[in-house]
This record gives structure tokens, sequence and C-alpha cells, in this order.
């Protein structure tokens, strides 16, 4: 597989605590990478390092296979915290100025207004625009230099759903239209979920997790669980009587993924045949509950 960026056990600690505890991620070419964990978790911390924002205490970032040097890091684009703008300038001009000191093409401006949905703004000044418009400015501003990673930090904290819309609109064209890859912090898992490719969990400085898109809502959907003492007897009979092959199975459990309509009939054979059933029950998990069972409630 092609990574854009990968660390190693990237650490950093301020006083005695690890605030980034050996943090290994990989984000592969044309990912959108969800950094999911609460306000504090060590997400922009993480983020501040993989940029060289600030220097780690241990570990490392890769950037396109190689150093994460200065030349490397020419390929990234970033927004992290609040975006920094010319607040008297239009939309146009901050991108105009921005080309400039990253070295992009002028003429590439008026397709990123489109990209970010911002080119209908006219003389209106980026001090006037709405908290969803500066976010969406500050995304093109970070593809002025032409990036294949961008790096977002909770570009949708403090907005209302349509502002939020917006904001996934902004990345998903990128990404479709660019061949940019994203890596975005945010604790609002739900929203993430309607565009992020790949997750990962992070929980007190340490990467709990990574998981696919894929993995995750095969994980989050519906499903008979069945606990018994004996598991073996169990999957015997569900394969043998009601022809179910789709199981996964633990020391003391059972998940499977269909015959809700004969829940009662399976319960009875079951129990009649003797597997010692002491738990039966449809769950209905969503993604906010996987998340929350990875980093306690």
């Amino acid at each position: 597989m092609d990574y854009v960026l990968k660390t190693h056990e990237l650490t950093k600690i301020y006083g005695k605590k690890a605030v980034v505890d050996k943090v290994s991620m990989n984000i592969a070419k044309g990912d959108i990478y969800g950094f999911i964990g609460r306000n504090g978790a060590g997400k922009t911390t993480a983020m501040k390092m993989m940029l060289g924002m600030i220097f780690p205490d241990g570990g490392s970032t890769e950037l396109f296979g190689g150093k994460a040097d200065d030349n490397a890091r020419k390929r990234v684009g970033s927004l992290i915290e609040a975006p920094a703008l010319y607040k008297n300038c239009t939309a146009y001009e901050n991108l105009k100025r921005f080309s400039i000191l990253f070295g992009g093409d002028k003429k590439n401006i008026n397709d990123i207004l489109e990209l970010v949905n911002l080119q209908d703004t006219g003389k209106k000044t980026a001090g006037k625009f709405s908290l969803g418009m500066k976010q969406r400015l500050g995304i093109a501003v970070a593809m002025m230099g032409n990036p294949e990673l961008l790096i977002l930090d909770e570009p949708v904290n403090g907005l209302d759903p349509t502002a939020i819309k917006q904001i996934r609109d902004a990345i998903l064209n990128i990404n479709r239209e660019k061949g940019v890859t994203f890596l975005i912090s945010s604790h609002l898992l739900g929203e993430l979920s309607k565009i992020s490719t790949r997750y990962g969990i992070i929980n007190n400085g340490q990467l709990v997790e990574e998981i696919t898109a894929e993995d995750l809502e095969a994980s989050c959907r519906q499903k008979l669980m069945i606990k018994c003492r004996d598991t073996e007897k169990a999957e015997k009979i569900l394969r043998s009587k009601f022809s179910i092959d789709n199981i996964e199975k633990t020391e003391n459990s059972i998940s499977i993924y269909d015959g809700f309509d004969i829940a009662e009939k399976i319960n009875t054979a079951l129990v009649t045949e003797g597997a010692g059933v002491y738990d039966f029950h449809i769950s209905n998990s969503d993604i906010e509950d996987y998340f929350l069972e990875r980093i306690g409630k």
C-alpha cells in the first residue's frame, strides 16, 4: 500500500504526562482519515508534531515514504486551530496573497474557490464571513501550494449543521477531484463517519485502534448476540439446523448477522439441545457506541 504519512511511536511529554504516547499511524494515499478522540486526547499535539510545528520527545514521522523534512512538508497543507486570514481582503485577495507566500499558481485561485464553494463571495471581506465561510477559506488557503496531503484540526468545531455540510462537501470535492489525502481530527464521530474511509481512535494520548470505514460499518450492523456455556454445540446447531454460516465466535459468545425473523426458534433449539444459553438479544449498536466502548464512557 502507498502511504503518504506514517508515524512511528510518536511521543510528546509535558511535565510528567505523555500527551501523545507512542502513536503509530498509517495513512494511505487517497484516504480521508478521521482522527477521533475527546477534547484533550492528544489530537492537536500529534498533528503539530507531524507538521514540524513542535518537536517530539520520541518517535518519528514519515512523509510520502521518506523523511519528514522541509521538502516533504512542502507537499502538505494544513489548518491547525483557527485559520490565519487577511480580514480586510476578499476571498480572492486572500488566496492571491497566500499564493505568493506558498508558491502557488494564481491561475488556480478560481478553481480552488469553487471547490470550497466561495466563488460567489464577490467584494465581501473575510472579516465579515461567517465562521463556516472562514473555515472553508482556511481550507482554500491550505490548498494554495497544491498539496498532496491536507491536515485539518477540528474543521467543523462550533459550526451549525449547514456550515458542517458545506465543509464536508468541500473536503469530498477536493479528495475526489484533486486526489488529495486528508487527515482530519474531530471529537464528532457522527460527522466524520459521513466522509471518512479510515479512522484512528485516540484516548489519553494513545492510539486505541485503526479501522477502515468498511470494518467499522460491519462491526456496527445489527446482529444477534448469544451468550452460552457451550459455543461449540451452539455453532453446530446454527449451521446444521438453520444453515447459518456467517458466525463470529468467542469463548462464551456467538454473533450472527441473519436469522432475526426466526430468533425465537433459534433460542428454543439452543436451549432444548443443551447449549446453556444465558443471554440472547439483538444488538443495535451504532458508531457512537463503538467509539465510546473504545475510549470509555
